[in-house]
């Protein structure tokens, strides 16, 4: 019984820490950066588009699963039905359970990009 609780223990513990954790190599393709994809300028300003699907990909894929259909973490597919964007880009900056804390992870663009994206998902 008490290894059986062990092993469970030690395969919950690896699959948390590999939650949010980047691909240590490098992509090949350009769509699965985590970088901004293009940048505007309009009225002397500059904003900055992410590719928020590449932002997912690189960072919360390994819990939330391919299709958002979650794995470790829950199913995102709906979560714009139940959580607006400035909930989901605070459970993203500071982390919420079992979830890390991406600030300093990603930038106030990745995070306000991934949070928009999120949200349209109802």
């Amino acid at each position: 019984m008490k290894k059986t609780l062990l092993v469970l223990t030690l395969l919950l513990a690896g699959s948390l820490a590999a939650c949010g954790k980047s691909p240590t190599t490098p992509q090949a393709s350009p769509s699965a950066s985590t970088s901004p994809t293009a940048t505007q300028s309009s009225g002397g300003t500059s904003t900055t588009k992410v590719d928020a699907q590449a932002v997912f990909k690189a960072n919360c894929v390994s819990c939330h699963g391919v299709n958002l259909e979650g794995a470790v973490g829950p199913n995102l597919q709906k979560v714009g039905s139940k959580l607006s964007k400035d909930q989901v880009s605070t459970t993203i900056t500071n982390g919420k359970g079992a979830m890390p804390s991406f600030k300093g992870k990603l930038s106030d663009d990745e995070v306000s990009s991934l949070a928009t994206w999120l949200a349209d998902k109802k």
